[in-house]
């Protein structure tokens, strides 16, 4: 008959030139069937075929389509039955369609992380999990805490401080204390100089100078400190030498 009708009797043979009986499209072919596969999530009905289902082996998606292994309710429409939330299910399925996790920007990737755990989705679980732990470590990061030290040194000394000083530590403020030695006949104006220093803290507890050196900051700055000492007391050794 035109059309792809045809008709067949109550038993289910076909029969043709009879009047009256009832008809029927032809049903669609078996390899179509086997194609698509409708799953009802939580009430939400989505349409997808049974490649991208299968995208991951181990996942309940394609164990569910695959064979008998999982026995599982479907609806009245054939669609098999998932008692889950289906607001976070589209993510999932667009990932096994094309290996992306896309998300709407109020949507929370825990929900997203709590269903393809259930579904067993390795790859995904893994891109979630380095997301949270990316987010978490900017979050934990503690702001840089300041390291202050107070040098003493005398005006001549002055400008070479500044100009040798050692990486990371910054000058802040110069005080003039006067003068409290007399070397001959000149009196040597002391100074009181502030500098300063960043130490930046990791979430695991090791402190790393923003240079990301690999020793604890405390131990550079304790030898910068001693350094700096060193190189005063031997200015000021050299001085005395040369004014006896």
């Amino acid at each position: 008959m035109p059309g792809g009708m045809r008709m067949w009797m109550e038993g289910g043979e076909e029969m043709k030139g009879a009047v009256g009986l009832r008809c029927g499209w032809d049903p669609p072919p078996i390899d179509a069937q086997a194609k698509w596969v409708r799953l009802n999530v939580g009430g939400t009905v989505f349409l997808t075929t049974r490649q991208t289902l299968c995208r991951e082996q181990k996942s309940f998606l394609c164990r569910l389509c695959q064979g008998e292994e999982l026995q599982s309710d479907r609806d009245e429409t054939g669609a098999y039955l998932i008692d889950r939330d289906p607001t976070y299910f589209g993510p999932i399925l667009n990932f096994l369609r094309h290996g992306k996790l896309v998300l709407d920007k109020d949507m929370a990737e825990e929900g997203v992380l709590e269903e393809a755990e259930f579904y067993n989705i390795g790859p995904l679980i893994r891109i979630i999990k380095d997301r949270l732990e990316e987010k978490d470590y900017t979050v934990a990061q503690v702001p840089p805490k300041h390291v202050y030290r107070v040098l003493q040194c005398q005006e001549e000394e002055l400008t070479q401080m500044v100009s040798t000083m050692s990486d990371g530590w910054r000058f802040e403020q110069l005080v003039n204390i006067g003068s409290c030695y007399n070397y001959g006949n000149e009196d040597q104006t002391e100074f009181l100089c502030v500098v300063s220093k960043e130490l930046y803290n990791s979430p695991n507890g090791l402190s790393s100078e923003s240079s990301h050196k690999t020793k604890s900051a405390e131990e550079d700055v304790e030898e910068e400190e001693q350094e700096m000492e060193e190189e005063a007391e031997a200015e000021a050794e050299e001085k005395g030498a040369a004014n006896p």
